[in-house]
């Protein structure tokens, strides 16, 4: 089953969750927010120790991020600040919970105790920047949508290794990091094979006017 044949299914399961907030005339913006403070908990409880409540902490936190889209879309209240805010906060989460899990790292004094910080670092950069490329690729009208390792990925590893305990946490870890990467890589490499189709190997746009490539509008939208 593909990527996105789970994803299908995952928001079919949602959808009596979804209907219920309609009715309830919950706004999109506070399942959001409701997300956003879990994960704030949830990253101060794992830099304090409690990996495995953190875990469940981010499980709910999960579930908000992806039921305000759908009740946004349900309930017509999608906007492009929706987007925005969306995609802001989920990056807000991401270095409140990696940031405590580093912090817990350094907490626990264990050998590589540094190391496995700096490791976690390194994740967080990795995640930030997987989504700043496609959000700039798309800011110079490019789809970026390629990628083994977006947003979904990386929560549902870094809660399993929150829930299977030290080992398990530190695995997750170096996954994330690592293949956060690897996402970066795989769309640096579609954007460049993009711009060559469009504007041909040198990067310039083709035809007798040939002009520079446009440039930095600091475009941020709500890729992940």
């Amino acid at each position: 089953m593909t990527k996105s044949a789970w994803q299908e299914r995952a928001r079919s399961l949602l959808t009596p969750a979804v209907v219920a907030l309609a009715r309830a005339g919950v706004s999109p913006t506070f399942v959001t927010l409701v997300g956003l403070a879990l994960n704030l908990v949830a990253g101060l409880a794992v830099g304090f120790g409690h990996a495995f409540v953190s875990g469940w902490l981010l499980t709910v936190a999960g579930l908000c991020d992806a039921l305000d889209g759908q009740l946004a879309r349900r309930t017509g209240r999608v906007s492009r600040y929706g987007a925005f805010l969306d995609s802001t906060i989920d990056r807000i989460a991401e270095t409140v919970v990696l940031a405590g899990i580093a912090a817990w790292f350094l907490r626990t004094r264990g050998p590589h105790a540094e190391a496995l910080a700096i490791v976690t670092l390194l994740g967080l950069a990795g995640s930030i920047i997987t989504s700043y490329t496609r959000a700039r690729a798309e800011g110079l009208g490019l789809e970026c949508k390629v990628g083994t390792f977006e947003r979904p990925e990386r929560v549902v590893v870094t809660i399993a290794g929150l829930l299977c305990g030290p080992q398990a946490l530190t695995g997750a870890i170096l996954v994330v990091m690592v293949l956060s990467w690897i996402t970066v890589l795989q769309r640096v490499v579609h954007v460049r094979n993009s711009v060559a189709r469009l504007e041909g190997p040198d990067g310039r746009a083709p035809g007798p006017h040939r002009g520079s490539a446009p440039a930095s509008s600091g475009a941020f939208g709500g890729p992940h």
